[in-house]
């Protein structure tokens, strides 16, 4: 019988969980302390790129400095050797249960209530993370577990940066890190990105939970990624009836364009699902009346709306007085409206007008 394969002289690899882009996921058991772990491990193929050696030594040291119930433990980290190749892995707890993705994939239906619930256990995560100055930037039902005892667990720190990094852009990929379907608008125009990148991927993501698809979707991630920059997306209850319209504010609020506009901070937002979940008033109800959210035509961007264009540092802390200022610009743009109105009806007046005077001409000559 061939001995299993074996890492750090103490890993020994059983079956294979996952596998994605990069990594592939063993079920492997530690023979020092006697339990099973999951070993992360760089795919062989991609093991001779620098880059790829970089990002996932990042993951590891991004990873093992986050110590919370709802964040996938790091215990270990190490590298292999195979033909003379260095292949980094890296040790983690292991989570008996299924990831997001395959639980929107196997067709079962959430109650909006417990969607929220969920949704609250990232936002735990994002909370602890952020504090300590690690944004994920790829927040996706597939980077999302659920226990068999209904704990949320984020794991994949793969392209985790530190707030401040000057290289926290997406323009050095050759192609666009993350899922498209969940990317920050920020993170589709390749600019600089924070904590609140993540707390739009979270909106996606319950956006999906509670529809059951994504806010946009398309032929290709550029189209989807051009969606995000440009378009609104409908609120969720277009898709699903039983959405309240305090869940509508909540989603469409994480999804604004405008990080400024957006929840400042995880907290901000868990706040406004457990206030939800409670019956009580949600301040994204209030937030996004004022920011015109229902009162402009359909497909104004909600971009269009931010008009101190010299505003100081962005913070994970929520604006004070931002909002108080847009009801007069909304009235502005009601006038607008309605000058525009009286002039399409004068010509349409001034038109029929000239028709029945050439008629009656025409009877008289």
């Amino acid at each position: 019988m061939e001995e299993p394969r074996r890492l750090g002289g103490r890993y020994e690899l059983g079956h294979v969980l996952g596998r994605g882009g990069m990594a592939e996921v063993y079920l492997a058991h530690d023979t020092r302390l006697g339990r099973s772990v999951a070993v992360k491990t760089l795919r062989a193929d991609l093991a001779r790129d620098p880059s790829f050696q970089a990002r996932f030594r990042r993951e590891a040291q991004s990873a093992a400095s986050l110590n919370h119930p709802t964040i996938v433990a790091v215990h270990d980290t190490g590298e292999d050797h195979i033909d003379g190749v260095s292949i980094p892995y890296i040790v983690m707890e292991y989570v008996d249960g299924s990831t997001f993705r395959t639980l929107l994939h196997s067709g079962r239906k959430l109650l909006p209530e417990r969607s929220m619930e969920m949704t609250i256990g990232i936002l735990q995560g994002l909370e602890y993370s952020h504090r300590a100055g690690i944004v994920h930037r790829d927040i996706k039902p597939a980077n999302v577990m659920l226990t068999r005892n209904g704990q949320v667990k984020v794991m994949d720190f793969g392209i985790a940066r530190a707030m401040g990094d000057s290289g926290m852009t997406m323009t050095q990929t050759a192609a666009v890190i993350g899922t498209a379907q969940y990317l920050s608008p920020e993170q589709a125009k390749g600019e600089q990105v924070d904590a609140r990148s993540d707390l739009y991927s979270t909106g996606c993501l319950l956006y999906e939970l509670l529809t059951v698809r994504p806010p946009f979707v398309g032929d290709s991630p550029v189209a989807v990624a051009y969606q995000h920059v440009r378009e609104e997306p409908q609120p969720p209850s277009v898709f699903n009836p039983e959405i309240t319209p305090e869940m509508d504010a909540i989603v469409m609020r994480a999804l604004v364009k405008d990080p400024d506009y957006r929840y400042q901070s995880a907290d901000e937002m868990r706040s406004d699902i457990e206030a939800c979940l409670d019956g009580q008033p949600v301040a994204a109800t209030a937030a996004m009346g004022s920011v015109g959210y229902g009162g402009y035509p359909h497909g104004q961007p909600m971009t269009a709306l931010r008009t101190d264009s010299s505003a100081g540092p962005t913070t994970m802390l929520p604006p004070m007085n931002r909002y108080n200022e847009r009801p007069d610009r909304r009235r502005q743009k009601k006038n607008n409206n309605t000058s525009t109105i009286l002039l399409v009806v004068a010509g349409v007046l001034l038109l029929v007008s000239a028709i029945l005077i050439g008629k009656w001409l025409g009877k008289q000559f």
